[in-house]
């Protein structure tokens, strides 16, 4: 006997990644090698990288530079490109409902090439399509026009031989290779990543990159630079600057060690092109779309059998069939859909939006969370002096007049924060510079002392006026300056700096930083021998005036917009690069909920289930990177909620992406504005609000006519299915189920420019597809209530009864089934009692009353006889008003029973 083993079962494998889990860890993956292999150029000596390259301080000749171009390749990163024309008309045909019209179109040609039904779906599916991409390459084109580069060239280094002497050359960044050797001075964009090899002065605006909204100092460079190996992270590395980032100030020169889709950008920029995720909006239509065709696959089948057993004529049955398809498929979603989005982008427009992607509208009035980045979007990216205060921090005018002397006698590049406290000054006209002083002599600012002097000659002594006096003026370090410092301004008096006063001073001044200021320390000293030139070595003695304390201060509107975008339910978290003490104070200023802040290295320590978790109750993200950036957004979006993204740096590329809508601004980076979705042309963030609105609307339309439709549509085919049994006749030729079809439809391409109820545009909305389908089932056999209460009238009081009576019958339920289907808009369309607390659009109440007069008109018409139509007895109209006053009567009646039992309507 044959022993048969049991087999062990096998555990199924799970489920591999997602295309969007690959996309993210490529992109984690790429910038950690691209950071690792910097790092490690970072921590090597000068001369060994230029090694290592084949490279030398005098740089390429231009020979061995063309030979570098053909084998590394332009200096261009990845970049989203707009498909071709025919691709995008292409695409906008690619749904689910123009493909079920198509095929019932093909099923109609095929059974009688001169069926009008043909040219009906064939316009409506032509439409739907060409409003689509129409409006969508109109934006992609606007959008184009934006990415206008600040500059194009850069200056390198190049020798016209082996031996020639080098001379700097302009080229285009494009044309940057490994090894080439590229000047920098402020206000140049870093073309590349670069090993500085000599800098002095320099600070760098990495915003792009970090999110860090101050410039960052780059360490002094000579020529035995030997690395440094005290950070891993390349952005914090003292002598690299990166693609992406600017010069605010000083000078350098580096070797370009990576260019291209091998920058620290590049890396990042490489895994944002392709196919996008798919957002609630695709995500919802697709629902919507499969829970349709599913009762048409049902519904269908089953009229055709009813009508091929009952009526013996299988050939009629299939045509009628057909038709009923058509009419249960709401074949206008596409066109209403299309239509509604294109309205609300040109809405958006005016306000100067660029939409680039129609679905980002409705997106955005689904919406529950909005990330946003900090630097730039709430922050005007822009450095200000937000206070002066005395050694006691009160507010003190003195210290910002030596603030604003040290800052206007100085010959060297102004920074930031000198212009910050010249521009204070100029806007307040607290103080004037007349002849009282001239100018002796500067101490510039160095990195290493962390501060820079003035000399000043006061030159009009009260009591004395031939006598003059040099007054030497130092702002820098609060550290630096403090520990130079014998004496300090109290209330006006100089009294000298105890232990005591030195530590309340410091504290001071550390209370400020917590605030996420920057501070910068004030101190003067009057020379009692003046003469023609100084040293630091006269640095000292200084008497301690106070200091000035900076920030990137909030958009004028953010805190607006915030309150707008709550009062809508829309919950703002913010996710920053920049340091927790600095995303707190912006935050609190803008009127949020701080709570605790979280740092990247937290979001690096848990799980996605964790992570899930600390996204939901935390309003503060600080210190992020852009991956992780982008792992909040999926780990809120893996909770159910919607999610916006606004940034405008290259660190919010991979957040952009992945949100369902993104939201850059006119003057973000290229990257960034590719990734997005929408772009704000003006830094206005109360137009956050409005699109919104604006996005509810749109969808609130949409649902409307789904609604209305589908519901309306299955009452129908109910009532059709329950004729077929009973009657001997069919209840309507299919030509007419066409035309009432036609015309109801035609009648709801006024539904994109209908209003919504206030109540409404409270809070987000999202698609909501058992919805659709528990509302379909309970509404729509309301209309068949009256459909078979008018076929016992046709029957019994019009003897319409016989198939020599059948048009009769087809007349009087073609006008009643129109008309309760035009009448029922004007209650589906809101939960409040219709024509008393809510009133449709003039455009809306127009096609009403044009609908109901077609309807009322063919039957008399010269088309009737073609259509198969009959004129009614006067004597039907008094009970078409009864039955319609009745529908209405009932429907309201229902309505307010579902709200009641289900909590919503549309």
């Amino acid at each position: 006997m044959t022993m048969i083993t049991p087999r062990t079962p096998q555990k199924l494998a799970p489920p591999g990644p997602t295309r969007r889990e690959r996309k993210a860890a490529e992109l984690e993956a790429g910038t950690r090698r691209a950071g690792e292999r910097l790092a490690g150029l970072s921590a090597r000596p000068a001369d060994r990288v230029l090694q290592e390259l084949g490279a030398t301080r005098d740089g390429l000749s231009g020979q061995e530079a063309r030979h570098r171009l053909e084998r590394h390749g332009p200096n261009v990163v990845a970049r989203e490109r707009a498909p071709r024309w025919y691709v995008q008309l292409a695409r906008a045909y690619w749904n689910p409902f123009i493909l079920v019209l198509v095929f019932l179109a093909g099923i109609m040609y095929w059974q009688d090439p001169a069926d009008p039904g043909v040219v009906i779906l064939s316009v409506m599916v032509g439409v739907s399509g060409l409003l689509r991409f129409w409006q969508e390459y109109r934006s992609g084109r606007a959008a184009e026009a934006l990415k206008q580069l600040v500059t194009t060239t850069c200056a390198v280094q190049r020798r016209a031989g082996t031996a020639a002497a080098a001379t700097p050359v302009e080229i285009p960044m494009d044309q940057v290779v490994p090894g080439d050797v590229v000047r920098l001075a402020a206000g140049d964009l870093v073309p590349a990543d670069l090993r500085l090899i000599a800098a002095k002065d320099l600070m760098v605006s990495q915003a792009a990159l970090s999110g860090e909204s101050l410039p960052v100092a780059k360490a002094d460079s000579r020529a035995q630079d030997l690395g440094q190996s005290d950070t891993t992270d390349p952005v914090e590395a003292g002598n690299l600057a990166l693609m992406g980032t600017s010069v605010t100030s000083g000078t350098a020169t580096g070797v370009v060690v990576a260019t291209g889709a091998d920058t620290y950008f590049g890396s990042m920029a490489g895994s944002l092109v392709g196919e996008r995720p798919q957002t609630n909006f695709d995500n919802g239509v697709r629902k919507v779309s499969f829970l349709l065709i599913r009762f048409m696959l049902v519904m269908v089948p089953v009229v055709f059998a009813i009508n091929g057993l009952t009526k013996g004529d299988w050939d009629e049955a299939f045509l009628f069939a057909v038709a009923v398809a058509v009419g249960l498929t709401p074949e206008m979603l596409p066109m209403v859909v299309s239509a509604n989005l294109a309205r609300g982008a040109v809405a958006m427009a005016r306000k100067k939006v660029v939409v680039k992607r129609l679905n980002a509208i409705q997106n955005l009035g689904a919406m529950d969370v909005l990330c946003t980045d900090k630097t730039g979007t709430l922050t005007e990216d822009r450095i200000v002096l937000d206070r002066y205060l005395d050694v006691h921090g009160r507010e003190d005018t003195e210290v910002l007049e030596y603030g604003y002397l040290n800052a206007h006698f100085q010959t060297g590049l102004r920074n930031l924060m000198d212009r910050a406290v010249i521009d204070r000054v100029n806007e307040a006209e607290e103080v004037v510079v007349d002849a009282r002083f001239s100018m002796v002599d500067e101490i510039p600012f160095d990195f290493a002392r962390r501060r820079m002097s003035v000399v000043l000659n006061r030159n009009s002594l009260v009591g004395d006026p031939g006598r003059t006096e040099h007054v030497m003026i130092t702002k820098g370090a609060v550290e630096e300056v403090l520990a130079l410092c014998t004496h300090m301004k109290d209330r006006g008096e100089r009294v000298e700096l105890t232990e005591a006063l030195r530590t309340g001073a410091a504290l001071t001044a550390r209370a400020h930083n917590r605030q996420g200021l920057r501070v910068l320390a004030v101190a003067t000293r009057t020379l009692d021998t003046p003469r023609d030139s100084y040293t630091v070595a006269d640095e000292d003695g200084l008497t301690l005036v106070g200091f000035l304390a900076f920030l990137d201060p909030p958009k004028a509107d953010a805190a607006a917009a915030l309150r707008g975008m709550a009062d809508k339910g829309v919950a703002v978290k913010v996710i920053t690069g920049d340091n927790e003490l600095v995303a707190a104070r912006v935050c609190a200023d803008v009127g949020l909920d701080v709570g605790q802040v979280v740092l990247g290295a937290g979001i690096d320590a848990v799980d996605d289930a964790q992570l899930r978790e600390l996204a939901a109750r935390t309003t503060v993200f600080a210190k992020v990177n852009p991956v992780q950036k982008a792992r909040v957004v999926r780990a809120l979006q893996a909770d159910g909620h919607t999610v916006g993204f606004l940034g405008d740096g290259i660190n919010d590329a991979a957040a952009l992406r992945d949100a369902d809508v993104g939201i850059s601004v006119d003057t973000a980076v290229d990257i960034a504005k590719e990734s997005a979705d929408i772009i704000l042309l003006e830094k206005d963030l109360t137009v956050l609000e409005q699109g919104v609105v604006q996005g509810r609307t749109t969808f609130g339309n949409t649902i409307k006519y789904i609604k209305m439709t589908a519901s309306s549509n299955f009452g129908n085919v109910f009532s059709v299915l329950v004729a077929s049994a009973f009657i001997p006749f069919q209840p309507m030729l299919a030509i007419m189920l066409l035309v009432q079809n036609l015309v109801y439809d035609i009648a709801q391409l006024a539904t994109p420019w209908d209003r919504m109820d206030e109540e409404y545009l409270r809070r987000p909305r999202n698609w909501d597809a058992r919805g659709i389908g528990r509302f379909m089932v309970v509404i729509g056999p309301i209309s068949s209530v009256f459909d078979i209460a008018m076929f016992v009238i046709m029957w019994n009081v019009f003897g319409a009864n016989s198939e020599a009576h059948q048009a009769l019958f087809q007349s009087g339920w073609f006008i009643e089934g129109l008309l309760s289907q035009t009448l029922v808009v004007h209650m589906i369309r809101t939960r409040k009692i219709p024509f008393v607390q809510s009133r449709a659009s003039w455009p809306v109440m127009v096609m009403t009353v044009l609908a109901v007069l077609t309807g009322l008109f063919l039957p008399f018409s010269p088309l009737a006889s073609s259509l198969g139509f009959v004129p009614v007895p006067m004597s039907y109209f008094p009970w078409l008003v009864g039955v319609l006053l009745a529908y209405c009567t009932l429907t309201q009646l229902v309505k307010t029973w579902y709200i009641r039992r289900f909590g919503t309507w549309l």
